[in-house]
């Protein structure tokens, strides 16, 4: 391999989920030359990129598939936010949060949480349940959740593209 698939493995395993401009800034290659190495790695089976309309992610073959969107919501600060406030209710409790609870604890427009909400229970990655007329919102699994934001939390330059795209896209995941 050379010394370019080498930077861009490094730059993809430690920013699982990272963009194609994520790995433009990470290693400072140009389009043309990243582009050639990026399909090179697949072709390889070094790398899967996760393609949807506008955007495409990149991921280590070493991360389990099943781990994939749960990377992608924790790169983007919104779901994030809201994945943390749910990791952080109390497990003893265990009748989750309230939609108005998620709204006040991540401080973002109900709108906007709404649609982040729906997102993360249509990825499986948050339940919902009616607890005494009101819908509560849980984690499906609380270890892995906890494992993966220990593991693969974004780099402090990956939060703020993650939070531009955030802007920019709200309806892409």
């Amino acid at each position: 391999m050379t010394d370019k698939s080498d930077a861009i493995l490094e730059a993809i395993e430690s920013n699982p989920g990272i963009h194609f401009r994520g790995i433009m800034r990470k290693t400072g290659l140009m389009n043309g030359v990243l582009s050639y190495h990026l399909a090179k790695l697949e072709r390889s089976n070094l790398i899967i990129a996760r393609r949807q309309p506008r955007t495409a992610r990149f991921y280590s073959v070493r991360i389990p598939e099943s781990d994939h969107a749960a990377i992608r919501a924790l790169r983007r600060p919104t779901p994030r936010a809201l994945l943390i406030a749910l990791l952080h209710e109390d497990p003893e409790n265990g009748n989750g949060l309230s939609f108005a609870e998620l709204v006040e604890s991540v401080k973002r427009s109900p709108s906007t949480v709404s649609l982040y909400l729906s997102q993360l229970v249509r990825e499986n990655l948050v339940d919902v349940r009616p607890v005494k007329f009101q819908k509560r919102y849980r984690l499906r699994d609380r270890v892995r959740m906890d494992r993966l934001l220990e593991d693969h939390g974004p780099s402090l330059v990956g939060r703020y593209a993650s939070n531009f795209e955030d802007m920019i896209n709200p309806l892409g995941s």
